[in-house]
């Protein structure tokens, strides 16, 4: 049955080939721009290098001080507090702290200057996350302890510099005018991925700052690593219960504290939208995500309704026939649902190769430094749901509308209520 539908509803598109392609340029089109979206935002919070165990990960990066007044100041961590209170947790598998943004230093190569991102960190950094070596191997805990000059440079600026990646390691790379050794390469890390994205990674020991500073606002983060994605909560409440002890700075100037361990999206929300909440203001972006998602939906179901509408009601004359000899209004209801369906579907097939080719271009126009974007499973994934979605949303009215015509009108091809 399901086979003779696909098959009516194939011969039913190739009679009405102009109304077939606008159909099929607004599923596709919408689908496009939704495909890119999401693509989009699976490369920032999704399972990728470095960030693999994203179901493990969890990110200290935001300290709200509540002024008595009602005001209140927001932002990165200082290190000490990072290392007084959130290095010593017991839950975590292990916890690494480094540098919260990227700072800039500068190279040169001959006449060139090479601005570069740099990100200080401490040896735990390697083990948390799952950078790919291409080249050499990270610095260990005992040279961040020495504060030995060492680096690791992402592929990029291997090849900026000395020209090639195999010919970095073990050379040395004049940061600043200071030099360091080289002791790995890494595949290029996307920007999106704010939390571990750098040029140049170097220990946390080596920096500047004055990493005994007491201020509990600074520029630094921690990242924990559960033992198992069961453990995420667990370690949410320890951190917590450490909160609850952790004093005032300035009783006189400020209420109360707020610190929380956050997952890879709640950690980028809070960092954008200043939400220094439990959840980091995920709920309301999900809201705002779900609502522009289905007001974008609404306007081209809307047009395909029509379309379907004026499509269904040409073939009145075959429903009556098809009611006359015993077919119910569900048998109708599901014909003309499988028929819409297998219309998105093509759609769906259209917006999934524009959708390839759009994130081709954002790649080769470096829009997103270090971007690889692409379509994966959950890419696909998203774009089937998207499509028996607006299948459905699309074709269900006119199948209902059609279904419920009496059989000696719709013989007659009277198609009024």
């Amino acid at each position: 049955m399901l086979l003779s539908y696909l098959k009516i509803a194939w011969k039913v598109l190739l009679r009405r080939k102009f109304f077939t392609a606008i159909s099929l340029f607004g599923i596709s089109f919408t689908l496009m721009i939704l495909l890119v979206v999401y693509a989009l935002f699976d490369y920032t919070v999704g399972p990728h290098q470095p960030e693999l165990r994203t179901d493990r990960l969890l990110f200290v990066t935001r300290m709200k001080l509540v002024y008595r007044d009602g005001g209140l100041s927001n932002g990165n961590m200082g290190y000490a507090f990072l290392d007084q209170h959130v290095r010593p947790l017991k839950t975590p598998e292990k916890v690494s702290l480094s540098l919260g943004n990227f700072s800039t230093v500068v190279a040169y190569v001959g006449n060139q200057t090479l601005k570069l991102d740099r990100k200080f960190t401490d040896g735990e950094f390697w083990q948390v996350l799952d950078f790919d070596f291409v080249a050499g191997r990270p610095y260990n805990p005992r040279e961040v302890h020495d504060a030995a000059h060492v680096a690791v440079l992402n592929e990029t600026t291997a090849r900026r510099y000395f020209g090639s990646v195999a010919g970095a390691v073990g050379h040395q790379v004049v940061l600043d005018a200071v030099p360091y050794q080289v002791v790995g390469v890494v595949a290029d890390v996307a920007i999106s991925r704010i939390n571990s994205y750098a040029d140049v990674w170097l220990p946390i020991t080596t920096t500047t700052d004055n990493l005994r500073n007491p201020e509990y606002i600074g520029r630094y983060q921690a990242i924990l690593l559960a033992r198992s994605p069961a453990d995420v909560d667990r370690i949410k409440d320890e951190y917590q219960q450490v909160m609850a002890h952790v004093p005032v700075p300035d009783p006189k100037r400020f209420a109360k504290t707020e610190s929380y361990a956050h997952t890879v999206l709640a950690s980028l929300t809070s960092r954008f939208t200043n939400e220094g909440a439990a959840e980091g203001g995920v709920g309301r972006f999900t809201q705002m995500g779900l609502g522009l998602g289905l007001l974008f939906l609404l306007l081209p179901a809307l047009n395909l309704v029509n379309i379907n509408v004026s499509r269904t009601l040409e073939r009145a004359s075959e429903i009556g026939v098809r009611k006359a000899f015993g077919a119910t209004a569900g048998r109708l209801v599901g014909q003309f649902l499988v028929e819409n369906i297998f219309l998105t579907l093509l759609g769906g097939v259209l917006g999934l190769a524009l959708a390839a080719g759009v994130l081709a271009l954002i790649n080769s126009s470096h829009f997103l430094p270090y971007a690889h974007l692409g379509l994966n499973e959950r890419v696909f994934g998203v774009a089937l749901g998207i499509v028996l979605f607006f299948g459905v949303l699309s074709g269900a009215y006119p199948a209902y509308k059609i279904s419920k015509l009496h059989a000696v009108r719709a013989l007659k091809g009277d198609t009024g209520s």
